[in-house]
């Protein structure tokens, strides 16, 4: 059953709210841009998930599943009842238009859980951003359930993994015996050697953006199987290319530091060519994770200071992610599939000042 909402047919706003509280109160520019943001995730990922529903198999993802599908729609029905008061016209989002519920397996039960997951770290970050840039109560109290709920989504997603055996932990390195502090010339020294050894740090965010790639890799594999339009079939086989080159430059810098690699996913595609999802919501959810993933890599660059190959990798590797973003909002405006955020004032227009 379809529980989206749209402007036709609104929900009655609940009393959840302190809505004599705010109902003076204008939002402020990121307050509108954050909650733009989460209309639009929570929309592709209700459709993503309905989809999920229909082809998993374990009924313990299927709860996860269950249970994501839920948030997603509770956080529709929590923005629409601000958009509501505030008069502000509900996105589109993506509709039942955007997904065949028919449509055969395309990816796997532990490529779900795993993409689960995934998208359960992504929001953490985004939410604790968003609620950070939030000041009006009804909006600080939305962005506060918002990081309470992907963090339920991702520790119920990985119980799961661990009991199945599919969980890739993060290297082990050796517990240190002493303190170490460097030494003034042979750490200025070292800043710009390749023979510099990995510090737990380094491995961190290398093993993170490796796992992620893996994860895009299959997603653009799965993806450039069903899609209808040649430029968006070109697009992701350009993708899954990306993902595969980094995939193999941070295995190489865990191997030459004799730490073990995370597992692929590939297999975790069938040969379907039946398509889930419009090309319109394909496209969308790449681009969502390009700017996640190019975001991931901006944070490794910024912890790699003592080691400027790394941050030199990581700033040419994000270079090559936010190229392909662009070719793949192009993709979208000449399709005129490109649903705008809010948009601030025309030059000229008077200057709203905020008290």
């Amino acid at each position: 059953m379809d529980l989206s909402v749209n402007q036709s047919n609104p929900p009655t706003p609940s009393k959840e709210y302190p809505v004599e509280i705010v109902e003076n109160i204008s939002l402020t520019s990121s307050e509108i841009a954050n909650l733009w943001a989460s209309w639009m995730e929570s929309s592709i990922k209700e459709r993503m998930v309905q989809y999920f529903l229909k082809t998993v198999v374990n009924p313990e993802i299927k709860k996860v599943l269950e249970y994501t599908l839920s948030i997603a729609r509770k956080h529709l029905q929590r923005i629409t009842e601000i958009y509501i008061r505030e008069k502000h016209p509900i996105p589109r989002g993506f509709t039942a238009e955007d997904v065949n519920l028919e449509a055969p397996r395309l990816f796997s039960d532990s490529f779900i859980i795993s993409f689960l997951a995934d998208m359960a770290r992504s929001r953490l970050d985004g939410y604790s951003t968003a609620l950070q840039m939030s000041v009006r109560s009804d909006v600080r109290q939305y962005f506060t359930e918002c990081v309470a709920d992907p963090a339920e989504i991702y520790n119920r997603s990985v119980s799961v993994m661990l009991s199945k055996g599919i969980f890739t932990r993060w290297p082990q390195i050796r517990v240190p015996e002493k303190l170490n502090f460097a030494a003034k010339q042979n750490f200025l020294s070292s800043r710009i050697s390749k023979q510099k050894p990995l510090n737990s740090i380094h491995v961190t965010h290398i093993f993170f953006n490796l796992q992620r790639n893996h994860l895009r890799k299959a997603l653009f594999t799965g993806f450039g199987q069903v899609a209808k339009e040649e430029q968006v079939r070109q697009y992701m086989q350009k993708g899954k290319e990306i993902a595969g080159k980094h995939i193999e430059i941070f295995s190489t810098l865990l191997l030459n530091n004799n730490l073990p690699v995370s597992m692929a996913w590939e297999s975790g595609v069938t040969d379907s060519k039946i398509a889930p999802f419009s090309d319109l919501l394909m496209l969308q959810e790449v681009r969502s994770m390009n700017v996640i993933l190019a975001a991931n890599y901006a944070k490794a660059i910024s912890i790699s200071g003592d080691k400027q190959d790394l941050a030199g990798d990581f700033a040419r590797l994000m270079a090559e992610i936010l190229k392909h973003t662009g070719e793949g909002l192009n993709l979208l405006v000449n399709n005129g599939w490109y649903e705008e955020p809010p948009q601030a004032e025309e030059p000229g227009a008077p200057v709203n000042t905020v008290h």
